[in-house]
């Protein structure tokens, strides 16, 4: 949503101050312009990378739009769901929840939680954790090194679209002079010609490096750094999950595994200790009696 504001107040602010300018808007609608420079963007977009960054950078787009999934419920939910599977595993045993993490679209416990499911990073980067850990055999500072090495690949593929989109941004304004040099060389053949003529040729050539720049610093660059933070924000969510899974390893009771996890998490989205205590209490609460039943 602020993503989608931001776009709108750099393009009324422009527009905006163009007008009080007492410019014409008509002068700024160079369509042959932009397609020289959206089109060699686009090009050197998909001459400079595989098929599978270019899917990533229209993924990052559309995360842009929809917005950060870590908010503070995001977490306060995964926590919960992490309580209640930990303590699965100090009741029943480890064995217990193999089918848990073999199959997790079908646990009991994951489908109460869909945005966990719909993560399928966190899904992969937890139940390939904990299948390991069912297996046995592995000590938990060997699983650390093991989380931590899954984190860096993910990490790495995350930031190769915000790359590939950062490198266009940076050749956006030099795509703009050649838009404004292929209009200059066609002002050139006009000259002699009526010079209402020539200063709309010479007004076009221009407008070509502002759309270069502005698509640049206005937009494409933006938008490249709101994917960044994206994909650290996901770094952050599998760092929570690494930090809890471990301490639960090392022989820690779930609530205070939950508790190292909560501290992991970043400040600004964060549950208090009694909103994660009141929230894992109730859950558990409330799953007793159907297990009764």
């Amino acid at each position: 949503m602020f993503a989608i504001i931001g776009i709108v107040l750099v393009i009324v602010s422009i527009i905006g101050g163009f007008l009080m300018e007492k410019g014409h808007m008509l002068v700024l609608l160079q369509p042959a312009e932009l397609l020289i420079i959206a089109g060699a963007a686009t090009g050197t977009l998909l001459v400079a990378n595989p098929l599978h960054i270019i899917k990533g950078v229209a993924g990052g787009l559309s995360g842009v739009i929809k917005g950060s999934a870590f908010t503070k419920e995001r977490y306060l939910s995964t926590l919960k769901m992490m309580y209640q599977f930990l303590n699965k595993v100090r009741k029943e045993g480890l064995l217990a929840v193999e089918m848990d993490v073999e199959k997790p679209k079908e646990s009991s416990i994951f489908k109460s939680y869909p945005d966990f499911l719909k993560d399928h990073h966190a899904v992969d980067f937890l139940c390939d954790t904990l299948r390991t850990a069912v297996t046995g055999g592995v000590e938990p500072f060997d699983m650390d090194q093991m989380m931590e090495l899954d984190m860096e690949v993910h990490h790495h593929a995350a930031m190769q679209p915000i790359d590939a989109l950062s490198t266009v941004a940076d050749a956006l304004p030099g795509l703009g002079i050649v838009a404004a040099v292929l209009g200059v060389v066609i002002t050139m053949g006009s000259l002699g010609g009526p010079p209402e003529e020539i200063g709309e040729k010479v007004a076009a050539a221009l407008v070509g490096t502002f759309l270069g720049i502005l698509l640049c610093y206005g937009f494409v660059g933006p938008i490249a750094a709101n994917m960044r933070k994206t994909a650290e924000e996901q770094n952050e969510y599998l760092h929570v999950l690494r930090v809890l899974v471990l301490s639960f390893l090392k022989g820690s009771a779930p609530m205070i595994a939950i508790e190292m996890g909560r501290r992991a998490v970043p400040a600004h989205v964060r549950p208090s200790f009694d909103e994660m205590e009141k929230s894992c209490k109730s859950k558990v609460e409330a799953a007793e009696p159907a297990v009764a039943a």
